[in-house]
């Protein structure tokens, strides 16, 4: 049967997600204040659009079933809410789980799909992250469960994004889509830090880039879309979520990564006091281009040397974004070769951070790369 849904996310949804920095400190002047940065910053005229609050807004359910928000941290309500980020020409995302309650135990939606999505509407949602803490832990299970929310969703009369945050263990790239969802997350939670956390769900830059992606490029595309969970860039240790914090560069080769792999680019620093280097790297519009091409194309590696990666992106006009990467702890030099690029002819090169044009090259071309850095460059055929 031909799908006649109306297609949400053409690319990848861009936008803040509030759970890194603020957890249970979510409240409505922060998200208010979180717009009006995304603003002021020009980050809303760049492609971010989407203002998401996470865990903990929740005060209950009233005696029809309907939630209800915690009337301290919002006392005007949620629709209300929903206005005031409309009129930024902004949109709002909420959470919630699939299970009883929330990871956080707050009320889930388990068994209250049709009237929480119907609520959802009435208040001007437009982004739904939907967590999976207190179900059933069966990849039928969770089929099931996130289809129920699909549909209601469908039926709700409006048009809403819906974010699986599976966390990828039944591997939801698979049945995602099918189930109404339009992103899926790949992994566990990512933390503030370049390596793996302590704690079994705490994964690093590092492990989501580049080793939990690979062969997930084929499912991605228009309106399904990987989700490798948020950009931690900007966040410097400082968050209510624990974390080290990464440099500026390893920063960096998160943006950079998460544009070649066609990533949601869900930010979740404070917008509110970014730093000049964090705004410069969220910011870059010839690298938000790579991840917002109509094509819609997720990139991949093509060859690794020890612990440095070449990846390349195709875009719909037929250039190419190459990304360069260095996983050691020195800096290197990392080449690209055509061969493994699988591309023949003469290309211009531009470097897409340093906003640069780099001269042209028919065969090979080679970057200094820092240690847990990363180089961006398109090519244009000569």
């Amino acid at each position: 049967m031909e799908d006649t849904r109306k297609i949400l996310t053409s690319t990848p949804p861009m936008g803040w997600m509030s759970w890194n920095l603020l957890a249970k400190n979510i409240s409505d002047s922060a998200v208010r204040e979180m717009a009006q940065a995304m603003v002021s910053t020009g980050m809303r005229d760049l492609g971010y659009q989407y203002i998401c609050m996470d865990d903990h807004w929740h005060g209950g359910r009233d005696e029809h079933g309907a939630l209800y928000p915690n009337a301290e941290k919002f006392p005007h309500g949620i629709a209300a809410l929903a206005d005031y980020v409309h009129s930024l020409g902004l949109k709002l995302g909420i959470y919630s789980d699939a299970g009883s309650k929330t990871c956080g135990g707050c009320p889930g939606s388990g068994g209250y799909e049709e009237i929480d999505a119907r609520t959802f509407a009435s208040w001007g949602i437009d982004y739904l992250k939907y967590d999976f803490c207190y179900a059933t832990d069966t990849r039928a299970d969770a089929f099931a469960l996130y289809s129920r929310m699909g549909q209601a969703l469908k039926n709700s009369g409006r048009d809403i994004v819906f974010g699986i945050c599976e966390w990828g263990h039944h591997r939801p790239w698979l049945w995602g889509n099918q189930a109404g969802g339009h992103l899926w997350r790949t992994t566990t939670d990512i933390w503030d830090g370049w390596k793996d956390g302590p704690e079994g769900w705490q994964a690093g830059v590092e492990t989501i880039a580049f080793d939990e992606q690979r062969g997930l490029e084929s499912f991605a595309g228009p309106d399904h879309w990987n989700d490798p969970d948020m950009l931690v860039v900007g966040l410097k240790g400082k968050g209510a979520v624990v974390g080290p914090g990464c440099t500026d560069t390893e920063y960096r080769t998160q943006m950079s990564a998460w544009c070649m792999l066609a990533a949601p680019l869900m930010t979740s620093c404070d917008l509110r006091h970014m730093d000049a280097v964090t705004r410069e790297t969220l910011t870059n519009p010839e690298v938000i281009a790579i991840n917002q091409d109509a094509l819609g194309k997720q990139g991949y590696r093509v060859c690794r040397s020890s612990r440095a990666e070449v990846w390349k992106k195709p875009f719909v006009n037929g250039d190419w974004a190459v990304a360069l990467f260095n996983r050691e702890e020195e800096p290197r030099t990392v080449k690209a070769h055509w061969s493994d690029l699988e591309i023949e002819g003469r290309y211009a090169i531009r470097d897409l951070w340093s906003r640069a044009d780099m001269g042209e090259c028919d065969e090979s071309y080679a970057f200094e790369v820092d240690a847990h850095g990363s180089v961006l460059l398109r090519l244009s055929r000569a």
